[in-house]
């Protein structure tokens, strides 16, 4: 054994450039999973240190005892506490202290005239609590809010909207109110909490705007007198408290904060990183794979050497694997390194492009370090093991012959194993996606599908890249044919070098192949139900946006240019137990503006006592016409209501409808979410828009907008979606480039002595240069191409998964501009992999390469 760890570093002293790429390709995805893992875990602790501070002096909270929650919120919905309630609260033994906490969606417009946020972190407004030790925000500038109209807001909103102390603006609740700055706030030293804005109001305008009706809040905060700790205080105010209502300690409501926060953005987000971590190091799997691979066939005599002096099977085995761990163990650690860097240099540069990264020391946990630095060895060393495996498989003999190139890869046993896994994975992906719409099942053809990919590479090499390379003998000559020739060398070899860039190409692919087909759903979506001429609404997304006031489509109902506006207000109830959403609208104008499919029943007959559905949903809680399904909603009252009308669609007007005056009872902050308008028979479109316009600027300017440009803005987040998706995968992209220049610099050093041979015939530097990179343009097309093949079957797998896993009816597009694009990024990926091998190859010395041996 110490044998064998001298030679293994004498061999790693000798040829360090050799394992110069593999090095790179485990550095940079241990880096980027050990960064993701370390700034989650500065994240969550530093929202947990803010919450606390902030809320250090709230001991319990008093809320609503009950939520619920409709699928896809991340939060539910609790009944609203008495303001009355404080009183009781205070009569209390051991309480110093009580305040309404009353918060509601409000979004400022800035000085330029937008709103401020409302792009997926929400958009809060409440009533400033007097008592500076229950006010999780610190007065910074300023002065509190003490008539109707004057309102603190965090400091980080202020400075968006370009608003100071004394400026007057708009806030939206949904309905407009002016209100003038007096005081700019901190939330435990931060210019605010995130992304989060917040309005601080009179306790009298909060309850005015952001409640269904005065004397409502969403909780009470409660400070204990000195002495009583959190547990004692709840457990005393337990029994004043009434039927419905609870109370939980402060450091229980500040846990549940963070876990919020963590759940609804810390989660999605590092998960989001993680993935891509993944394919990176998938993609490094096959550029390590091959480096050994390599390595180890250059060595053969060497290797042959060692047997016929002695050495057993698995010490030769045991040197190649030595040799892979040294790699690993360096390059693990180094990434580790690289990952605390990473995570610093988001932590400074999260604060630059708008996002605030909570201020604190990075949080590096042993688990942090120790799985990526785990994942980076054992990727290391399994990608090693095959060629390590065959290394300790060279005869003694072979050091007595020359060694030739392998041309080993396109075997009969591989072709029918290739075609064996790929009419498998046929049969997965068209039995979940076709026949039995599953999740899983189409997940497993996909994974096939890839595994079929990687055993026919070899196999498909030779004929694909000699239809690639077939132009080349036109257009470039004898030089153009030899970077063919070179190509098909070897097969294996050739896939193996393509099959990491392929990764890459195919997850690019995959992404804008699903990326397009939700927006061509969107279009979809929007021509086949929207039936209005134009369409009002308040962009954002997620939690954010203050959505539209209710009193804006009666207004718009007026105008002689109007036959009908609708507006899709949002509520929530459980229906039979469950959490669902409810469409709060004007049953019979919706019918008569949005396509609902074929309709059982009567909409314009639901009253205060009726509920619609569509078929879907009536199928899934057995429910038909004249049936009854019970309601609670989160004022805690229980009403049964009867089924009068179940409809075919529901991908803008939602699985439940009920009238507004059903609603009215329970509503808390109502608003609208989209606002659909149709013109009478004559009226011209763009007379119609700007009367729409003209209106809607009284109700906080919200966007009017044709169908069309309706259905683009609604998909303009997926661009976003997909300018991330690309900007991460540059990672992998960059690591299948050095996986292919490692690769042509390991192979043209098995060609050192052909090289010259090639010079000395009379072939240029120039022709040398273009030649090798022109090998690397051909390699890296294959890959290209098997890239966009995977991916584009892969995005068609998976929008007929989601088709069938939701009510949505998804349509598949392909995007030939952005793919094309994706090619031309993947060809230019080659030529750059293959600048520095050819400009190493053209220096050679020509005497010392043709005595190479």
């Amino acid at each position: 054994m110490n044998a064998s760890l001298r030679l293994s570093r004498a061999s790693l002293r000798a040829h360090r450039r050799r394992f110069a790429g593999t090095f790179l390709a485990v550095f940079l995805g241990v880096a980027f999973l050990a960064g993701t893992l370390v700034m989650g875990d500065t994240l969550r602790a530093s929202f947990g240190t803010m919450f606390g501070e902030a809320t250090a002096g709230t001991d319990a909270v008093v809320r609503g005892a009950d939520a619920i929650t409709a699928p896809g919120q991340g939060q539910g919905v609790r009944q609203p506490v008495q303001t009355s309630l404080v009183r009781t609260v205070e009569r209390v033994p051991g309480v110093a202290a009580a305040a309404p906490d009353i918060e509601g969606r409000g979004q400022l417009v800035g000085a330029d005239g937008r709103p401020v946020g409302g792009q997926g972190p929400p958009t809060l407004a409440g009533n400033w609590i007097t008592d500076p030790r229950l006010n999780p925000y610190r007065l910074a500038e300023g002065r509190a809010p003490a008539r109707s109209g004057e309102v603190v807001v965090n400091r980080g909103a202020a400075k968006k909207a370009g608003l100071r102390i004394g400026d007057t603006t708009t806030l939206r609740t949904p309905d407009p109110v002016r209100v003038i700055v007096v005081g700019l706030a901190t939330f435990d030293g931060q210019d605010g909490m995130a992304q989060v804005t917040f309005t601080g109001m009179t306790q009298a305008d909060a309850e005015r705007y952001l409640t269904a009706r005065p004397g409502q809040a969403a909780a009470i905060d409660v400070r204990a007198a000195p002495g009583v700790g959190q547990s004692e205080l709840v457990r005393r105010l337990n029994p004043v408290l009434p039927k419905g209502v609870e109370v939980i300690t402060g450091q229980q409501s500040a846990r549940e904060n963070t876990d919020m926060i963590s759940g609804q953005f810390l989660t999605l987000f590092t998960t989001f990183l993680l993935v891509f971590s993944g394919v990176a190091l998938l993609v490094a799997t096959f550029s390590i794979h091959n480096t050994f691979a390599i390595v180890v066939a250059q060595r053969t005599r060497d290797n042959a050497l060692l047997r016929a002096l002695g050495a057993a099977r698995r010490q030769v085995t045991a040197l190649a694997l030595a040799e892979a761990l040294a790699v690993a163990l360096t390059a693990s650690l180094a990434g580790l390194a690289g990952g605390i860097g990473i995570a610093a240099g988001l932590q400074a540069l999260f604060p630059a492009i708008g996002f605030p990264f909570p201020d604190g020391e990075l949080v590096i946990k042993i688990l942090s370090m120790a799985l990526p630095f785990t994942v980076g060895v054992v990727v290391c060393l399994a990608s090693a093991l095959l060629p390590a495996l065959r290394a300790g498989r060279t005869a003694p003999l072979a050091a007595l012959r020359e060694t030739d190139v392998d041309t080993s890869g396109a075997s009969r046993p591989r072709a029918v194993t290739g075609a064996t896994l790929g009419a498998l994975a046929l049969a997965a992906t068209l039995g979940g996606v076709l026949v039995t719409p599953s999740v899983w099942l189409a997940g497993l053809g996909a994974l096939l599908a890839l595994a079929a990919f990687v055993v026919l590479g070899p196999v498909a090499a030779t004929t694909v890249v000699r239809l690639l390379g077939r132009p080349l003998d036109r257009l470039r000559g004898v030089t153009g044919g030899l970077a063919r020739r070179n190509a098909l060398r070897s097969p294996k070899r050739t896939a193996a070098t393509a099959s990491a860039l392929m990764i890459g190409v195919a997850v690019v692919s995959l992404f804008t192949v699903f990326g397009a087909s939700l927006k061509a759903t969107m279009d979809q979506t929007v021509s086949r139900s929207f039936a209005g001429d134009v369409a009002v609404s308040n962009p954002s997304f997620g939690a954010g946006g203050s959505g539209l006031s209710p009193r804006l489509a009666p207004a718009l109902n007026r105008l002689p240019q109007v036959d009908t506006a609708v507006g899709l207000g949002r509520g929530v109830a459980e229906v039979d137990g469950r959490g669902r959403a409810l469409t709060v609208t004007d049953p019979a104008a919706l019918a008569r503006t949005f396509d609902l499919g074929t309709v059982i029943g009567s909409l314009r007959d639901l009253g205060t006592d009726g509920i619609a559905l569509t078929r879907a949903e009536a199928d899934r809680q057995h429910l038909r016409t004249g049936d009854s399904a019970r309601l609670t909603f989160t004022d805690g009252t229980r009403e049964t209501f009867t089924v009068r009308a179940v409809y075919g669609r529901s991908e803008l007007a939602g699985d439940y409808v009920i009238t507004r005056a059903a609603w009215a009872p329970h509503r808390t902050q109502d608003s609208d979410t989209l606002i659909a308008v149709t013109f009478k028979h004559g009226v011209d479109a763009d007379a119609g828009k700007a009367a729409v316009k003209r209106v809607a600027a009284r109700y906080g300017n919200p966007q009017v907008q044709t169908r069309g440009e309706y259905a683009q803005s609604s998909a303009g987040g997926i661009d976003m979606m997909l300018t991330l998706v690309y900007a991460l995968l540059a990672l992998a992209v960059l690591i299948a480039l050095l996986g292919i220049a490692n690769t042509l610099t390991l192979a043209l050093h098995e060609r050192t002595r052909e090289l010259g041979l090639l010079r000395a015939v009379g072939q240029t530097r120039t022709q040398l240069r273009a030649m090798v990179r022109w090998e690397s343009v051909l390699v890296a097309a294959f890959g290209t191409v098997g890239g966009l093949g995977l991916g584009t079957f892969l995005g068609w797998v998976l929008v007929k998964a989601s088709d069938g896993a939701s009510d949505t009816a998804f349509a598949f597009a392909l995007p030939p501009t952005r793919l094309a694009v994706v090619t031309l990024v993947g060809l230019t990926a080659g030529a750059l992999a293959g600048l520095r091998p050819a400009r190493r190859a053209a220096n050679l010395d020509v005497l010392r390469a043709i005595a190479t041996q």
